[in-house]
């Protein structure tokens, strides 16, 4: 069966017709934004809140919902003696967080499709609620190149996947 793929993600906040909101028109071969990453880095946090595994899934939820994003899962695993990592699993795509306590640092990675959510804000969550005394926050768009918005993808070949 042969497929078009109109988008990334099946769902990224555009219209049912493939176009976004303001129907504007692209140019082929033109990239498409298909979405936002921002990785934010956050340096003398208190160790308390860095290693809290409960705190962590509030503010990461709080975080998804603040993006207007939608939240599909979250998981998280607390390291010995220290350390947490949690992953929110968002229809838009993730939020991400990896903790050392011991060294007052904190990467983030928040990746969200479609023009309906807005990462920075997940960002603004995180870093309120961990209280840096510094942090770095970069942000990027996504982009699909014109020339894969319209080509007809196939599967991969199953044997190179088989036993």
């Amino acid at each position: 069966m042969e497929r078009l793929l109109t988008y990334l993600h099946p769902n990224p906040g555009w219209g049912k017709n493939g176009s976004d909101s303001q129907n504007r028109s692209i140019p082929s071969g033109t990239p498409k934004i298909v979405g936002k990453h921002c990785i934010l880095e956050l340096y003398d946090c208190e160790l308390e809140k860095l290693n809290d595994e409960a705190f962590l899934r509030t503010i990461i939820t709080s975080a998804a919902k603040s993006a207007g994003a939608t939240l599909l899962n979250l998981i998280t695993h607390k390291f010995e003696p220290q350390g947490v990592t949690g992953l929110a699993l968002l229809a838009e795509s993730h939020i991400s967080i990896h903790t050392w306590p011991e060294s007052g640092y904190a990467a983030v990675d928040v990746f969200t499709c479609g023009n309906h959510t807005m990462p920075e804000r997940a960002c603004e969550v995180l870093r309120k609620e961990l209280s840096p005394k510094n942090y770095s926050l970069r942000s990027l768009d996504r982009e699909t190149p014109g020339n894969l918005d319209k080509a007809l993808r196939e599967p991969s070949s199953i044997k190179q996947f088989q036993d």
